[in-house]
């Protein structure tokens, strides 16, 4: 398998096409938040990527939940299965792509497939304690990495839950073979980078990106569980619903993003450290460069 990784805005999605295009290939998204349907413009969906000289390269894993469901690791890992053993059986090379450093882990280091039922009493005892006591708990448990989960107060319990079920289910916890793979970081410049971002909101908003959160909203969804996606949507909710202008929301979601595009590189520099060798290609080379350097790398052991 090939793996494609980088911050938000770094270009992978369209290079993993062009690859897949000249190696008959086809890409596996390793996306939390592409995975939901009418979520496009917020999660950065962008459809033109896929197609690389008229022809659409096939993608799995995005458009397969509906809004306002809490799509999980577990579901995600079982979902990769299915696909990478799909495209394999049709001769055809697997690329997994993305940014969510938890997914690409999942796969690489072949996280156990396991489902964590509710435990109501235990959720019931966790009501009783403050946030900071919850932090504490999930810190007893494992180190922290997931911001999102100590900033949620859903994402909070069900990680503490989580945690519980799998101390008391130890032999869960062990890793399951992933496939082989060779791993292409794409990283930029830190000043470039922002700058990629910066524009690439911009087109976003332009494209109607404050129309689809209307429209999500309209479709039933509470702004709860809009915000419940963060970035993107927390801050344009947040405007929809007048807490905040259109000024105040472009400049704390660009912060946002910097800050997430920080955290994603700060993901992939432990995966280095636990192991995983990344080969990191400088974004601003050509696609057609950068291509060339993973086609080169593929052909040596294929």
């Amino acid at each position: 398998m090939i793996t494609i990784l980088g911050p938000t805005a770094s270009g992978k999605t369209h290079l993993a096409a062009l690859v897949a295009f000249r190696i008959n290939g086809e890409i596996i998204s390793a996306d939390s938040r592409q995975v939901y349907r009418g979520m496009d413009l917020g999660t950065g969906k962008d459809y033109a990527d896929y197609v690389v000289k008229g022809d659409k390269i096939p993608c799995h894993l995005i458009d397969i939940a509906e809004p306002g469901y809490e799509y999980n690791v577990y579901e995600y890992r079982r979902d990769f299965s299915a696909a990478y053993k799909d495209i394999v059986s049709r001769g055809k090379m697997p690329i997994l792509c993305g940014g969510t450093g938890l997914y690409l882990e999942a796969v690489l280091k072949g996280y156990g497939l396991y489902h964590v039922p509710e435990d109501q009493q235990l959720r019931d005892e966790l009501e009783q304690k403050t946030h900071e006591e919850l932090v504490h708990l999930l810190a007893s448990y494992k180190e922290l990495h997931n911001v999102s989960d100590l900033t949620d107060h859903v994402r909070l319990v069900r990680a503490i839950e989580i945690q519980s079920f799998l101390k008391h289910h130890p032999q869960l916890s062990e890793p399951e073979p992933g496939p082989e793979s060779l791993i292409f970081g794409i990283r930029y410049e830190r000043t470039k980078l922002r700058a990629r971002i910066a524009e690439r909101l911009q087109s976003r908003l332009q494209k109607g990106m404050v129309q689809e959160v209307k429209r999500l909203l309209a479709s039933g969804l509470h702004p709860d569980q809009l915000k419940f996606y963060g970035l993107e949507y927390k801050f344009l909710t947040q405007y929809v619903q007048g807490e905040i202008t259109y000024e105040q929301m472009v400049k704390l979601l660009t912060i946002a993003i910097h800050q997430f595009a920080k955290r994603q590189m700060t993901w992939f520099r432990r995966m280095e450290r636990s192991g995983m060798r990344i080969q990191w290609m400088d974004g601003i080379l050509p696609e057609e460069e950068k291509a060339n350097v993973i086609l080169e790398q593929v052909n040596r052991i294929v």
